[in-house]
């Protein structure tokens, strides 16, 4: 009965805090590819960040996947207590720096003074897309932080006027676009209120095996073959940086590939390994 009794009592206390670090993911906006029906005219149009996506939920930082993010807390005390979406962002290229450091389980305190909190949607927040914009900028303002800001919206006369935006992001080796419906009240989940616009498709694939690289990879990751949502499978070989191919992702994990289009079978050609699945839009 005694260790009944104990057993009880340590469930109790434990238990509310065994998942603290991880939850459910969120219901959240998705994007989908931009296609060539769309009227490019009702949207807004911003620069898609090579970032980390993060929710703050009013009390805490979280991944797209739910799990808690060890920011100082410092970097979150002066955010609002309502929800706000957007990518913890370093600047272009520097990605792989800034997954190393929201990651930590115990924060860098010097290395988070450089990264910055880029708001681009209200979950759940009422109006259009556009009275959005105008609530986020408000926030900001009202803030007064510097590592919180919102991404930069623009509006394009027609398609050329989008493609050569597209054209100067990666000139400045930006990543692409986003688009998002001007009148769009707050939803969740994939459709064409959010879309995207870049030079390369990506997508998203299970890791099920890991492939012994030959040659100068001796010792280390060849390939990775991965499986489709779809049940289709694939070989991804490069892409690799040396300390990946040192500590490749997982048996299990999800990746993110780049690829230029689906053969007649329905693998993708030209695939490169981007990263493990990160929190992006």
């Amino acid at each position: 009965m005694r260790r009944l009794v104990l057993t009880c009592l340590l469930w109790l206390f434990v238990t509310p805090f065994a998942g603290a670090g991880n939850a459910s993911p969120p219901p959240l906006l998705l994007a989908s590819v931009l296609r060539d029906d769309i009227d490019v005219t009702q949207y807004w149009v911003s620069e898609k960040l090579d970032g980390v996506r993060a929710v703050w939920n009013g009390r805490e930082l979280r991944f797209r996947s739910g799990r808690l993010i060890s920011a100082p807390a410092w970097f979150t005390e002066p955010f609002p207590d309502q929800p706000l979406d957007g990518e913890l962002w370093l600047g272009r290229g520097e990605f792989d720096r800034l997954s190393g450091i929201v990651r930590k389980e115990t924060p860098d305190d010097m290395a988070w003074r450089s990264v910055r909190y880029m708001l681009f949607e209200l979950p759940d927040a009422p109006g259009t897309f556009s009275q959005r914009i105008e609530q986020m900028q408000a926030i900001v303002a009202a803030a007064e932080i510097p590592w919180l800001q919102v991404i930069e919206q623009a509006r394009v006369a027609d398609r050329s006027a989008l493609r050569q935006r597209l054209a100067n992001v990666l000139k400045q080796d930006g990543e692409g676009l986003m688009l998002h419906r001007a009148d769009a009240l707050y939803v969740t989940g994939r459709g064409d209120d959010l879309l995207k616009l870049k030079p390369w498709l990506d997508a998203e694939a299970t890791v099920i095996e890991q492939l012994p690289g030959k040659g100068k990879y001796r010792g280390q990751l060849g390939a990775l073959r991965l499986e489709m949502p779809d049940g289709k499978r694939f070989k991804l070989g490069t892409g690799f940086s040396d300390a990946l191919r040192r500590n490749p992702p997982p048996v299990g994990s999800l990746v993110t590939y780049r690829y230029s289009e689906l053969n007649p079978n329905g693998l993708p050609r030209f695939a490169r390994f981007l990263r493990v699945r990160d929190e992006a839009r």
